[in-house]
């Protein structure tokens, strides 16, 4: 017991210790730090990185850019790779409920302790160096592979790729999902310009994987200009899908009978074909066996992703956000029977292209019931109505001021046999799990 005293007596000294001693302080100090709280580019990053000695690390670096399938795609690899004795860091954005998932040493979130002697790390290296929240969150993410002896880094690209925080290292094999239209303010308004920001991912030389088997030319331009060994889905490997399982092959190597990660999304096939392929290149110096693979794709579950939570009126949370992901959660919830009605609960962000999303939300939709997102990018529900409206969508529309407050109206109005799916933003899924008390896995 004394041992145990002394521990938290040192644990809560250090605390002391530091500019802040919470994780929560430290994140609100984060957020207005900088003058915006988004802007691309990598000179401050790399200074402060290279301030710490990040830039040239131990471990292999494995990074994920797309529109859509990138935290899909990393908790897959991350799996398998685990399952084969890997130890890993895996990186992603954004959160939940807790930014502590954003970090995970071999599967478990790193604590706040260990958050906030990073950011401490950080806060000094930097100097006067002005850094975003996502910057802060990346080199912190880095640091903690460090001082874990990670052998594998697998990281996720946040916004574009060319001038993103995670860019700042050199990628030993990069992996590109699917592309579409998202993030238009920063990135352009067409996929040809959207690929060229992602392919700023490539290096010289290293292997390269897309798992968009229609990629932009601009994408497969940007390979060959750099002489990246670039492999697409459909033209160096190819995935057949089955009535119960799949199979993969390329031209020398071939897996059968694969189970299937998610029961209903075909589109996590397209993801795990691309993670397939990665492994693949890397064989020699991270081998995994057919077994591991198998486990790792059969126990796959994301929060937020098709997450079914069962009970008298089951609910589907998806954090679909844009047209190519809510157009796939539209074909996934059509496969799924229901003989009442489906509630449709949308939170979503101001940046985010609402017309187009709710054009293609309607083909499910009995009701609309929109919320008001109170961060600084979340839309008005107003705004949301009367774009709804705009499309001639005015019956069955309800405003609701929060999350919480939605699910427990529609929790009662509902009938038997009813359905309940809660989309358009992170932060409304995040919202919805907190609220149902549903922990992350």
């Amino acid at each position: 017991m004394t041992s145990k005293i002394k521990s938290i007596s040192k644990f809560t000294g250090r605390l002391n210790k530091l500019r802040f001693n919470s994780l929560e302080k430290w994140l609100d100090w984060q957020e207005s730090l900088h003058f915006t709280a988004i802007e691309l580019g990598l000179e401050r990053c790399r200074r402060v990185a290279n301030n710490m000695g990040l830039l040239k690390p131990a471990y292999n670096v494995i990074s994920v850019a797309g529109t859509n399938g990138k935290g899909s795609s990393i908790t897959m690899l991350d799996k398998i790779l685990r399952n084969a004795n890997y130890k890993t860091g895996r990186y992603t954005s954004p959160h939940l409920l807790r930014y502590n998932e954003r970090i995970c040493i071999d599967g478990i979130e790193v604590s706040d302790y260990e958050l906030c002697e990073s950011f401490d790390r950080i806060d000094r290296a930097r100097g006067e160096i002005s850094l975003t929240y996502f910057e802060f969150g990346t080199l912190t993410a880095l640091d903690l592979f460090r001082q874990h002896k990670v052998e594998l880094a697998i990281l996720e690209v946040g916004l574009g790729g060319r001038l993103d925080a995670v860019n700042v290292l050199d990628a030993d094999i990069a992996l590109i999902t699917s592309i579409d239209i998202d993030h238009q303010q920063w990135l352009g308004d067409n996929r040809e310009s959207i690929a060229r920001e992602k392919a700023g991912i490539l290096r010289n030389k290293a292997p390269a994987i897309c798992s968009d088997d229609k990629p932009p030319q601009s994408l497969l331009d940007c390979a060959d200009a750099l002489g990246t060994p670039l492999s697409i889905l459909g033209r160096d490997y190819t995935l057949v899908i089955g009535s119960s399982d799949w199979s993969w092959k390329t031209k020398n190597v071939s897996f059968e009978k694969l189970p299937r990660p998610m029961k209903y999304c075909d589109f996590q096939l397209q993801n795990a074909a691309g993670v397939l392929m990665v492994l693949e290149k890397i064989k020699h110096d991270y081998p995994v066996s057919l077994n591991n693979i198998k486990e790792g794709l059969n126990s796959f579950r994301l929060n937020g992703r098709m997450q079914f939570i069962p009970g008298k009126i089951p609910k589907i949370l998806d954090v679909a956000h844009n047209a190519e992901s809510v157009r796939v959660l539209v074909k996934n919830i059509s496969k799924i029977p229901c003989l009442g009605q489906t509630h449709l609960l949308v939170g979503m962000l101001k940046d985010k292209d609402h017309t187009e999303v709710f054009k293609i939300l309607n083909n499910i939709a009995d009701s609309w019931n929109v919320i008001t997102l109170s961060e600084e990018r979340g839309s008005d529900a107003k705004r949301l109505i009367t774009e709804l409206k705009s499309l001639g969508i005015k019956k069955n529309v309800l405003e609701y001021t929060d999350v919480s407050d939605a699910l427990k109206q529609l929790d009662v109005s509902s009938r038997l046999g009813d359905r309940i799916i809660v989309t358009g933003s992170f932060l409304t899924v995040g919202a919805a799990l907190e609220y149902l008390d549903q922990e992350i896995t």
